[in-house]
């Protein structure tokens, strides 16, 4: 799912109805996009009466196009009194349109008189598009009771990579004719791995091949009249019994990261006990608060220090941007999830103070500059993404000299972490104890009871989440992981004794623009350090760096007089967050080692957390859940005495 997107051509056929000229073929029916939606895919599948009275309902859809089947979907659940609480609706599609040719089709759409009910809606819509870069895309409309994801990637490689469970199935796309690769057999028996056992699909093609292999694949397809011109349509209702060995094998052995021993993923059906205990108020626990909060959970929050973001979380300000590496490798697509993902949240959040006024990682030297040119090159990333800029161009875009050339985030920037941390805990509307030290956990009657010092019981819970960075392994046993502690310290330059730059600068450490008059630099990489006093040699580094990152501007500061702050940062061996259930301590999950990006994996960890709890779709590719499973390292030890 990381191949570069090639977007959509806007084109039209003779009658006006939206063509593609890759595939040779309408989006929609010329009798309307979104009657037949109505008609053939909500029709097709019962609904609204299916989702009636449900707590969540998830759609999976094959090909988002214009976004007709979304629009359709998004109106019949507001008009429908008995509408689930809470919609998912996940889409794939390889070729997003750019948001204005988005608008110019919706213009065409929506925006006639007969359908004006939907134009706000379809106003939301592009208001909150995203980037067309590869991955994995949440959108929240009402509040977050409409979820929209959006997979922009081939279908062949998502639908592996999806965890979801889907009630109904929108089986869309150009005609088996024309894009034989998405009607497939692989591609619809993987449908089959993703739907629920009383799931339902429709579909507008009655194409021999697609019913064969619908029916051999375990669902009971029926043949009904199609939409205007078109004689027939499919529909389908999920049938073990009808299924051959090979699909009822399928059915049976869910996708790994569904299953009772995967690291995350879907758990059993049915809403969970919505409270939980969640120790730690610095970014990771608040972000989960927030998360949970939002969803209806009953919180306790309990942090040792007398308010939110006291440790790692509390420096003055940091830096959010995301990786990018010649690969696209597990670290730079989840930095790009992340960052995409904060961008959509961050502008809600009340009380948060951050700017997105661009981002310059300049090169270490000639060889990663080369590097970076290359992984531009082949990515194709759009430039409101990143971009790679020379040495002089650099110096345009900053205003004065720099160290080098490098990768420009014009939507990177910098962030007040501890800000951010207190207004997610406002939001959550969690129980706070503040000044309250964990001292054990211990397992109780449905759940944990979390402990003082003496004894006395603090909360009890059925789910307790590990937010509290390194500190978490003294309350219980992390199978396998070495979390370590690393000693960074910034240095606080005062705005009035040089020019900050106006975006944040990189190249071996960081320098921020000024923020309530004091410019961040650093920091230190102090490892198993635990001193945090600020220190004289730790000082010296950070105008090192400051000196490669920008020329002089470390003139006329001394080590020996500056302010700053130290703080110990959880890092795991892989550096990457160990989010979601500890291995053989049910109800127990960590939200841990975040290690200096907290800022930006806070937001999407958080909601991966919250998503596996509920048994609701990831927000990211399998790959990736797997990658920072709180339990993999148990997993990679398990295989190597295997």
């Amino acid at each position: 799912m990381s191949a570069p997107l090639i977007p959509a051509a806007l084109a039209f056929d003779a009658g006006g109805t939206p063509w593609s000229p890759a595939y040779g073929d309408v989006y929609h029916s010329s009798e309307g996009g979104l009657a037949q939606a109505r008609h053939v895919f909500l029709g097709g599948n019962r609904l609204p009466a299916r989702w009636a009275g449900r707590e969540r309902f998830v759609l999976l859809e094959t090909g988002f196009g214009a976004g007709l089947n979304f629009l359709a979907t998004w109106q019949a659940w507001r008009e429908d009194t008995r509408r689930p609480a809470r919609l998912h609706y996940v889409t794939v599609e390889k070729h997003p349109f750019a948001a204005h040719d988005l608008a110019t089709l919706h213009a065409r759409v929506v925006e006639h008189a007969e359908h004006r009910e939907l134009s706000a809606l379809a106003a939301q819509l592009r208001a909150a598009w995203p980037m067309a870069v590869p991955g994995m895309h949440r959108l929240e409309f009402e509040g977050g009771r409409v979820v929209l994801t959006l997979a922009y990637a081939d279908i062949a490689a998502a639908l592996p990579q999806l965890r979801l469970v889907a009630d109904a199935i929108y089986l869309d796309g150009f005609s088996p004719a024309r894009n034989p690769d998405m009607w497939a057999a692989p591609v619809l028996k993987a449908l089959g791995r993703l739907a629920a056992p009383d799931a339902t699909l429709a579909s507008y093609t009655a194409a021999t091949a697609v019913r064969d292999t619908l029916t051999h694949s375990g669902w009971r397809v029926e043949k009904r009249p199609g939409f205007a011109r078109k004689r027939d349509m499919l529909s389908a209702t999920r049938d073990s019994t009808g299924a051959t060995r090979e699909s009822t094998e399928s059915m049976r052995v869910p996708p790994r990261a569904m299953r009772a021993d995967a690291p995350l993923g879907v758990h059993a059906a049915g809403a969970p006990q919505r409270r939980a205990i969640v120790i730690g108020a610095g970014l990771a626990g608040a972000a989960v608060c927030e998360r949970l909060g939002t969803r209806g959970w009953d919180l306790l929050l309990l942090e040792r220090h007398s308010a939110p973001a006291m440790e790692a979380s509390g420096n003055h300000a940091g830096a959010f941007h995301p990786v990018v590496t010649r690969d696209d490798s597990i670290l730079a697509r989840l930095t790009r999830a992340a960052f995409l993902d904060a961008l959509q949240r961050w502008p809600r959040i009340e009380g948060a103070n951050w700017a997105a006024c661009g981002a310059l990682q300049m090169g270490r030297d000639a060889e990663e500059e080369a590097a970076q040119q290359e992984a531009m090159q082949r990515l194709g990333y759009p430039r409101e993404y990143a971009r790679w800029v020379s040495r002089e161009d650099a110096e345009s875009v900053v205003g004065r000299p720099v160290g080098a050339g490098g990768l420009c985030f014009e939507r990177g920037g910098w962030m007040q972490p501890a800000g951010l941390a207190a207004a997610l805990v406002a939001r959550s509307g969690a129980h706070v104890a503040y000044g309250t030290e964990v001292a054990a956990l211990a397992p109780c009657p449905g759940g944990w009871a979390a402990l003082d010092a003496g004894g006395r019981e603090l909360g009890r819970a059925p789910q307790v989440v590990l937010a509290n960075a390194a500190d978490a392994q003294r309350l219980a046993v992390l199978p396998a992981v070495q979390l370590r502690q690393v000693r960074g310290q910034l240095s606080y330059l005062p705005a009035g004794r040089f020019a900050a730059p106006a975006c944040v600068l990189l190249r071996g450490g960081s320098l921020l623009p000024a923020v309530h008059g004091l410019a961040v630099a650093g920091a230190s990489y102090d490892i198993d350090d635990a001193d945090l006093n600020t220190r004289v040699d730790s000082h010296a580094g950070n105008l090192e760096r400051l000196a490669r990152i920008l020329p002089g501007a470390e003139t006329g500061f001394d080590p020996h007089t500056l302010a700053g702050r130290a703080a110990l940062r959880c890092v795991a061996g892989d550096r990457l967050p160990l989010v979601g259930p500890i291995p053989e301590a049910p109800g127990l999950l960590g939200a841990l080692g975040y290690a200096s990006r907290g800022i930006l994996w806070c937001m999407l960890m958080a909601e991966l957390l919250a998503c596996t709890l509920e048994g609701e779709p990831l927000p990211i590719e399998g790959q990736l859940a797997d990658a920072v499973a709180a339990g993999r390292f148990q997993r990679r030890a398990l295989r190597k005495k295997g």
